[in-house]
């Protein structure tokens, strides 16, 4: 649990920095509400641990229904400008309301909001985003700067606090650059203790939404900010959760399933290790083992490597040394190295 943070329920999950939880969203048409569930139902067995969806309409609201009916993980309403549709989705069995303190000002509205949702004891996402942002705030710093956008979440905290007496509350605060989304979270952790959802909003397609994501949630996990996660790609849904769980893996952060640990080659390797991995990687990708796989490629690194791994081999000519628990178990043909690796495996 981390110092002095505050403590939000949402549904059976607790954000206290003990677990990190990963989360999608939902990118059917809202009036498709069979496509809707098909794909939520995929996130959930693909393991995103929340599901937030957009309801840009009082009627997209049946949605939350429907979603309660066919998955087991919270459901997150993603409203903008009509607070009726909060209302609405929490009555209809809503687990968190996302709402962008640039796109709902007017008090009396977000009060009622705040009501229902004290009523159903249902937490509340502020939502800071760089390109919606209030414009009072826009003419005071004159762009949506990372103080811009701290100073956002700060005021709406201040105002759910002190104005409406409510303090379930979860902050996001997302730009397109990594280095303010970065910076906005550093700071505002600094100010503020409050439970932070963190992600590189609007971060493009494939390749380059991995590598901002990677690299403005990794900072910020690495300093020990943030409780939940969305990796935000310009595509499908379920690759953002794979990527998600990747970038936990990779901090050794809600360690599930097999590590594995693979030299990019040179010269002094003999064996075909990219073919190698990329077998061992398919055959287990549905393993829950939590263990270091390590495939190595020569004598430099790989026995250094192999025994601090649970299992591994060191390439040789044609062939490999297997490792287990630090030690030496055969020597094997490079024909051969998978099936008896994978065996191994098996029997752990």
């Amino acid at each position: 649990m981390r110092k002095n943070l505050k403590v939000v329920r949402l549904g059976d999950f607790v954000f206290n920095g003990e677990e990190i939880y990963i989360q999608s969203m939902l990118k059917k048409a809202a009036e498709d509400v069979a496509g809707n569930v098909r794909q939520a139902q995929l996130l959930n067995s693909s393991g995103c641990q929340i599901i937030r969806v957009a309801l840009p309409t009082i009627e997209s609201v049946q949605l939350i229904k429907a979603l309660k009916k066919n998955v087991c993980c919270p459901i997150v309403a993603d409203i903008h400008f009509n607070y009726k549709i909060a209302i609405e989705a929490v009555k209809q069995g809503a687990d968190k309301i996302r709402i962008n303190p640039g796109n709902i000002t007017k008090k009396e509205e977000l009060k009622s909001v705040v009501d229902v949702c004290k009523a159903f004891k249902v937490p509340i996402r502020i939502g800071v985003n760089s390109g919606s942002l209030e414009k009072s705030l826009l003419e005071v710093y004159g762009s949506a700067s990372v103080d811009a956008m701290v100073q956002s979440a700060l005021n709406s905290v201040n105002m759910f606090e002190n104005y409406f007496d409510f303090s379930n509350l979860v902050v996001s605060i997302k730009s397109s650059s990594v280095a303010d989304t970065v910076a906005a979270c550093r700071k505002f952790r600094s100010l503020c203790n409050y439970p932070l959802h963190i992600g590189v909003t609007e971060a493009g397609l494939n390749e380059f939404s991995v590598i901002k994501s990677a690299i403005g949630i990794g900072s910020l996990l690495l300093d020990g900010i943030g409780e939940t996660l969305r990796v935000s790609i310009t595509g499908d849904p379920l690759q953002e959760v794979q990527v998600g769980k990747l970038i936990l893996k990779a901090l050794n952060i809600n360690k599930k399933g097999v590590n594995i640990i693979s030299c990019p080659t040179c010269g002094r390797t003999k064996i075909d290790i990219f073919k190698l991995t990329k077998e061992v990687q398919k055959r287990l990708e549905n393993c829950n083992k939590n263990i270091n796989v390590a495939i190595m490629g020569c004598v430099v690194n790989g026995p250094g490597e192999a025994k601090e791994a649970d299992i591994g081999i060191a390439g040789g000519d044609g062939c490999a040394v297997l490792f287990k628990k630090g030690k030496i178990c055969a020597k094997l043909d490079e024909r051969d190295i998978v099936n008896a690796l994978l065996n191994e495996i098996e029997n752990m």
